[in-house]
């Protein structure tokens, strides 16, 4: 009975190193997540996803995500090709694609990519005017990204895209932005006020060509008119008089006669 005892007591602690071994040698790997083994300090290539085998002790892991981690870059101050002193911040888009590179090649490729992005913003904006930051984002995000994605490539990371965020400028130049943007509007608004002036002038030139090689079309439409100018408030119309009517109007000597002979009486 002693032995028996004496048997499981020492199969116990063999069960329990076996199931830590199973336990350390069994690995469950995301689909989106790939392992880096080393064996002995040496590179043996990646695992994943699934159900992955290793060895305890002997292998080392390091777990990568291949999901597209999402880089918010502060804001960096910068003086643009122009002279004027701006606050930029963007956004960066990347995915490791070769887990291997990623871990072998570079320490922290997470710090690493951040610090290179940094930079790059300021590079990039500082070679800008201001006008570019303001208009023409899209040309910028394009130049980071390949900047971005050249030099983080032997690092095994893909940089998917690039967003610049928010531009500040000083108070004083956005007044001063403002006032140029007004005088835009108010240039634009005279030359559409005078095209239409013109295009108007030519419509009445046509107009008065029509009506002087009509005869009696003058009349016409000054009856078309008159209805027009009795609907609207106010007693007195302005009546024009033909010129042709100009024999029955009363000579002004002999309506002046009278006065003169009255004068003399």
């Amino acid at each position: 009975m002693t032995e028996i005892f004496g048997d499981v007591g020492l199969l116990i602690p063999i069960l329990v190193v076996v199931f830590l071994f199973l336990t350390s040698a069994i690995k469950i790997v995301r689909e989106y997540e790939r392992l880096v083994v080393f064996r002995l300090g040496r590179l043996i290539g990646e695992k994943g996803p699934g159900f992955v085998l290793v060895i305890p002790i002997v292998d080392k892991l390091v777990r990568i995500s291949l999901r597209i981690i999402t880089l918010d870059v502060p804001s960096q101050e910068v003086i643009t090709r122009d002279n004027v002193t701006t606050s930029v911040n963007a956004v960066v888009y990347y995915r490791v694609v070769e887990p291997n590179r990623a871990v072998n090649n570079v320490e922290d490729f997470k710090m690493a990519t951040a610090q290179l992005a940094q930079t790059t913003l300021r590079s990039v904006a500082g070679q800008a005017d201001l006008d570019e930051l303001l208009s023409e984002r899209e040309k910028l995000n394009s130049k980071i990204q390949s900047i971005l994605d050249e030099a983080t490539d032997p690092w095994g990371i893909k940089v998917t895209a690039v967003e610049i965020k928010d531009v500040v400028i000083p108070e004083s130049l956005q007044k001063a932005i403002s006032r140029q943007a007004t005088a835009e509007r108010e240039r634009r608004a005279v030359i559409v006020q005078a095209d239409g002036e013109r295009e108007a002038a030519g419509r009445i030139a046509e107009a008065a060509k029509t009506l002087a090689a009509q005869e009696g079309s003058f009349y016409v439409r000054l009856l078309r008119t008159l209805p027009e100018i009795a609907s609207q408030q106010g007693n007195l119309i302005a009546f024009p008089l033909p010129i042709e009517l100009k024999h029955l109007l009363p000579d002004p000597a002999l309506i002046q006669e009278p006065k003169k002979q009255k004068k003399d009486e």
